[in-house]
């Protein structure tokens, strides 16, 4: 179905990338009415968007008044994307103003809107930016953050533009949830956490244990929580596809260096989903060189189990709910079972974001064995509140586009999922996560 977007475009020198976005979003049926600032101009002219939009081009209100253009462009958008968003622009979107036909269609719109930041580093980073997309995200509004790279002149840092392909999907599933009106953001204003990929565990310099996951259904995930409004930070081990955009991004190998980062970022998430495959064992000792055939049997290689990372966060949520009524924390602090107390960063005045009343854990199970005895038995294990059972070998699960999966809740709730798109499997794992979110109560 062809949906309405309006492309508007900040004056950055990422406005030659707005070309590639704006040919992925007219190839796929949509129709597009380029806005650009008046500046923006100086990067890519008027004649180009027309000709790859098809449609008139206008920077100021009083083209075309009759069709009253600042009022109508918002009101009949299915989506507006802002690409790239400058540090003036989201100034302006910010405190209201409506200087130009981009900045008051953005007053009008009422449907989504993205903005996909593009400026150095310093900019970026300047409080004044930093308080502009923290208020444009509580008005609703989806900013992905900056990709890191390659910036203007020799600079590099964040700031650079995310990749065309990668606002186009965050673009596509915002127009997939457009038809939910306000239960699209279900989770405006949550921090979540998404493991993704396969952990590998050496053997020595040239071989590891590891196993077949892509990454895929947990990137994807990732990119259905950002369109749905979270602050998403995705922990991914070996995984070689483009990062999400919108989504921090930690890259890790194995399994303990996996438990690390996801302990490290769980404390302040409202939620949790393990959708990494994580080596159960590794060598328990590393052959500092290549082993190799010499004649001779070779010797066997001593398996360590390695940490449950599931069972460990949610033995760490029920520490965090034993002590909540404890006044002297610093015991348990001190055991590694809750994480310190939130400290204010350095400068900035700011705390880290409270804990939410309680955390939900999710926990994917890729398994041969989907009898649902057996799945009832590992999400008790676990202690997580749902365990995700998906199929695999045979050309299910792993490096595929599709999925299927039962999802087990600690309620006693059984929810299939039937075969399909992965985008879909995680659009419903999140909404069993946002509903028990909303039963728990706000965040803080």
């Amino acid at each position: 179905m062809s949906s309405r977007v309006v492309l508007g475009v900040g004056a950055g020198i990422a406005a030659y990338k707005s070309c590639e976005l704006l040919r992925l979003l007219t190839e796929s049926g949509h129709r597009v009415r380029v806005v650009p600032t008046p500046d923006a101009l100086r990067f890519v002219g008027e004649a180009t968007w027309a000709a790859l939009s098809g449609e008139p081009v206008t920077t100021d209100a009083w083209t075309g008044v009759a069709e009253v253009p600042h009022v109508r462009l918002g009101q009949s958008a299915d989506l507006v994307l802002v690409v790239p968003a400058t540090a003036d622009l989201m100034a302006r979107a910010a405190a209201g103003m409506a200087g130009d036909l981009l900045t008051a269609t953005l007053l009008t719109a009422r449907c989504p809107v993205l903005y996909a930041p593009a400026m150095h580093t310093e900019m970026w980073e300047h409080p004044a930016t930093q308080a502009n997309v923290a208020l444009l995200r509580r008005r609703g509004a989806i900013v992905l953050d900056p990709a890191v790279g390659r910036l203007t002149g020799q600079d590099n840092g964040a700031g650079r533009l995310p990749e065309p392909a990668a606002i186009f999907a965050a673009a596509t599933r915002l127009l997939a949830r457009g038809v939910l009106g306000a239960k699209a953001q279900d989770l405006a204003g949550r921090r979540v956490l998404v493991s993704a990929g396969g952990t590998r565990e050496e053997i020595d310099p040239v071989r590891f244990i590891g196993n077949w996951s892509t990454g895929t259904q947990g990137y994807a995930l990732a990119r259905a929580a950002v369109a749905r409004g979270a602050e998403v930070i995705v922990v991914a081990a070996n995984v070689a596809l483009p990062d999400p955009a919108g989504a921090k991004v930690t890259r890790v190998v194995s399994a303990r260096e996996m438990r690390d980062a996801v302990m490290a970022a769980a404390a302040g998430a409202d939620a949790v989903v393990m959708a990494a495959a994580v080596a159960d064992y590794r060598p328990s000792a590393r052959s500092p060189a290549k082993i190799k055939k010499d004649g001779r049997p070779p010797e066997p290689i001593a398996l360590t189990e390695n940490p449950d990372i599931l069972a460990g966060l949610a033995a760490a949520r029920s520490a965090r709910d034993a002590t909540r009524s404890v006044p002297d924390n610093h015991d348990a602090e001190r055991a590694g079972l809750i994480a310190p107390a939130p400290v204010l960063r350095g400068g900035t005045g700011e705390s880290s974001p409270p804990e939410s009343a309680r955390q939900v854990l999710a926990g994917f199970a890729a398994e041969t064995d989907t009898s649902p005895a057996a799945a009832q038995a590992k999400l008790a294990r676990k202690g997580c509140d749902l365990l995700v059972v998906n199929p695999v070998g045979n050309g299910l699960g792993f490096g595929t586009p599709d999925n299927e999966a039962v999802v087990y809740g600690s309620d006693g709730t059984v929810t299939p999922i039937p075969r399909g798109p992965k985008e879909t499997l995680a659009d419903v794992v999140w909404d069993l996560v946002a509903a028990r979110l909303n039963e728990m109560g706000s965040r803080g």
